[in-house]
């Protein structure tokens, strides 16, 4: 699927001034969240204030790119046409080890043993001209 991925032509992410670091990151395959220095909350989505406590103090770490499968469906009608040539493929919702929850793909992992809380790591995957975050699971210990 990484090569069909690839040759997709697929629109990406438009980075501007508070995600760029995040985008910046993938790049350099380094799992960058924003980290809250009043209350010490991680924090993703990218934003200019923590949802926690409202501080504008935010900073950027590496984060592990560890996490857990909360939720995860299969897509079978994509959302863009271009993504149509790797469909099925699958979505899930990732609990990040930092605490935050993300929306990505789960990429090299037979669909019949993905489980809700599936231990999962951050692959970088090149879509297009894009490096995007998506999830491969891990064996449960």
């Amino acid at each position: 699927m990484n090569q069909a991925l690839e040759q997709l032509k697929v629109p990406g992410p438009i980075p501007n001034r508070y995600t760029q670091p995040f985008w910046d990151g993938t790049a350099k395959e380094q799992f960058m969240l924003q980290h809250c220095d009043d209350c010490s909350h991680w924090v993703f989505y990218p934003r200019s204030h923590c949802p926690h406590c409202w501080s504008r103090s935010l900073s950027w770490k590496e984060a592990s790119g560890l996490g857990k499968v909360k939720s995860f469906t299969d897509i079978h009608r994509p959302g863009h046409p271009a993504w149509e040539a790797v469909t099925p493929y699958t979505v899930a919702l990732i609990r990040l080890d930092e605490g935050p929850t993300m929306l990505s793909t789960v990429i090299d992992t037979p669909r019949e043993l993905l489980t809700v809380g599936q231990p999962v790591k951050a692959a970088y995957v090149k879509v297009g001209e894009f490096v995007l975050p998506m999830f491969r699971a891990l064996t449960r210990k």
